[in-house]
Parts: structure tokens; sequence; C-alpha cells
């Protein structure tokens, strides 16, 4: 009698917290696991483990670390959906094994970047904390040279003014674009988009060869980093225009339509209204831009070439930079030179880090 009187007044209580406008909403947690699916993820680890232990290092002739962790996986995945189906519906089931499997692959991606990271510092750290690494140019050093000689003055002027050519060229035809796909549409406008997605996918060696088959050989131009600033731009270009796309589409309509019954053209809806609202997102746009051409090496080695002195003019000479430079050190077998392109990597590495920090700094959502 007490158990039926209990159970009405809990129906009676859930009710009157449904039809009672004023009782708090509790969102319902989605990805909520109970104690039995967290036993059963560790039972399922911990028991497929100990049998590919027994299996793989016991009894079958097999060794080597990483077939133990492919076997332990597969057997890992078996033996949950096993245990898992035992309490659970078939759906259940499907569902946890592919989020299994969507997080083994999240992780093993996680491992190779962080591996590459983390080796890359440890080898280029130790060659960085020299101060004439930052200092001086490595004309007249030998490449057999201890690292208190020499250093990477070149490459980083050389990559500060051959991006800097990228991103006058490439943010002003980058946004122009951006707006025309969103604010004018029309047919042309999908042919638009067409080809900056498609331009998105081009190998960047392609664009150095454009540039280098129309200038350089074409017009006569000499290797300099004006060209490879130019080929740089090329890679930037759909880049920045596809970043800003998405983000001026985030912009409220309500906005336009205000600017628009003020009495406002559509030129000054978009100067007044649209791109300041759509700052930040630009900003990101411009911060991946740069993120991507700061780390080209193809088109620089074509339009540019490599060299060894300090130069700033981006109109006579070579111009080397920073992964041109690295790819140089580290084809060139000498144990010194190596370390110096392991230098340069940490340090570009730290820039492209820095850059993409930036970016998701100036995306947050606003609070």
């Amino acid at each position: 009698m007490s158990t039926t009187s209990t159970s009405g007044t809990r129906t009676d209580a859930a009710a009157a917290t449904k039809t009672d406008p004023s009782a708090p909403e509790r969102p319902r947690r989605l990805r909520a696991r109970t104690l039995d699916d967290k036993l059963s993820l560790l039972g399922a680890t911990a028991g497929s483990l100990a049998l590919t232990w027994v299996l793989y290092g016991k009894i079958l002739p097999f060794s080597g670390l990483v077939g133990f962790l492919i076997v332990w996986y597969v057997v890992f995945l078996l033996m949950y959906a096993t245990v898992t189906s035992l309490s659970s519906p078939r759906p259940v089931v499907v569902d946890r094994v592919a989020g299994a499997v969507v997080m083994a692959g999240a992780g093993v991606v996680a491992v190779a970047l962080l591996s590459t990271v983390f080796y890359t510092l440890v080898r280029g750290v130790p060659v960085a904390l020299h101060w004439n690494f930052f200092t001086k140019d490595m004309s007249g050093v030998r490449p057999t040279a201890p690292m208190s000689e020499g250093g990477i003055l070149h490459a980083l002027a050389g990559s500060a003014v051959e991006i800097g050519i990228g991103v006058l060229i490439s943010l002003p035809l980058g946004v122009v674009t951006a707006v025309y796909m969103v604010e004018v549409g029309g047919r042309l406008s999908k042919v638009v988009r067409t080809v900056v997605e498609a331009m998105t996918a081009v190998p960047d060696i392609l664009a150095g060869l454009f540039v280098y088959t129309t200038l350089v050989v074409g017009l006569g131009w000499p290797k300099s980093g004006l060209a490879a600033g130019l080929a740089i731009a090329v890679t930037m270009v759909p880049i920045i225009a596809r970043a800003s796309d998405v983000v001026l589409r985030v912009v409220p309509g309500g906005l336009r339509e205000a600017g628009l019954a003020l009495g406002a053209s559509q030129w000054q809806v978009v100067r007044h209204v649209v791109l300041p609202t759509a700052r930040p997102g630009l900003a990101t746009a411009l911060i991946l831009g740069v993120a991507r051409g700061i780390g080209e090496t193809a088109p620089v080695l074509i339009t540019s070439g490599a060299s060894t002195f300090l130069n700033l003019n981006p109109t006579e000479n070579t111009m080397n930079s920073l992964p041109l430079f690295i790819f140089i050190g580290v084809r060139s077998g000498q144990p010194q030179f190596i370390d110096r392109g392991f230098g340069a990597a940490a340090v570009l590495l730290t820039v492209v880090l820095l850059l993409f920090s930036l970016a998701r700094w100036l995306a947050r959502p606003k609070v």
C-alpha cells in the first residue's frame, strides 16, 4: 500500500512539474553514461588487453608493438560489442562501437600530431637558443660550422617580405570575392564560388609554376621575392575568400534590412554594417591565409630560389624563406646544417601555432 502511495506521489509530482510553467527546466544529458556503460568499457578494455597479451605474446609466434596494438584494438571492439549487447539493444551497441572507432581515429591523429611537434621542438629548440641564430645570416658560413656561427635572419626577413606581398594582394581580392558571392549573388557567383572551392585543393607547386611561366619566362622578370610573394598570394586568395564567405554569411540579414530601410545603398550597407560586423571573422580569415602561405616551399623554390645572404629588396636577387631554408638544410646531409633546419622548423612551427591560436581566440563566441 505504501509502495502504491509513493508511486502515485512521484507521478503527481512529475505531472505537476510538466504542467507548472514556473518549474525550472533541466536539460537532458544526451551523452550521459550509466555505471553499466562505464563498467562495460573498462571491462572490455582490461579483458581485451589481457587476452591479446596471452594470445599475441605467449601462444602465437608474433612480436612487435604496432601489431600488438592493432590486434588488441580489434579484440577490444569485438569484446566491447559483445558486453554491451548483453544489456543494450542493437542501436546502442552500434552507437558505442562507432564512438569507439571515432575516438580511436581522433587519438591516432592526435598522437601523430603531438609526436611531430614534440620531435621537432626537441631537435630544434637547443639550436634556436643561440642568439646568433636570429641575428645573422648564412653568408660565408660553411655547412660544417658550429651553431655559434650563422643564422636564419635572411630566411626570417624573406618570409616576412614575401608574406607581406601576399597579404597586400590576397586580402583585398579575397574579401572582395567573398562580398561578391554573398552580397551581389547571381549566376556568375555560383561559378566564382566553385572556382574558389576548387582552388583551395590545387597543389601549391602549380601556383609557383603559373607565376614562373607567366612572369619569369613570359615577361622576363628575374627570380625574386616579388615573384615568390605573387605565387604565395595565389595560394592565399582562395583560403581568405572561402573563410570570408563563411563569415559574411553569418551576419544577420536583419542588419542589412535595417540599413536598407534607413535609405542606405547596398554598398553603404556593406561598407558600414556588414564588414564592421564581420571584422573579427575577417581577421581570422586573414590569419588562416597567412598560416597557409608562410609554410609554402615549392612556389618559393621555383620563383625565387635559395640564398645565403640577407636581401630586403623583393625586386632584385633571390630571397630565401623559412620553409626553403628547412628544405635545403634537411637535404644537405651535414649534421650541423640538419640541426639548423630543425631549429628553423621549430621557429616556423611556433609561428604557425601562434597564428592558429590567435585565429581561435578571435573566432571565440562573444559572451
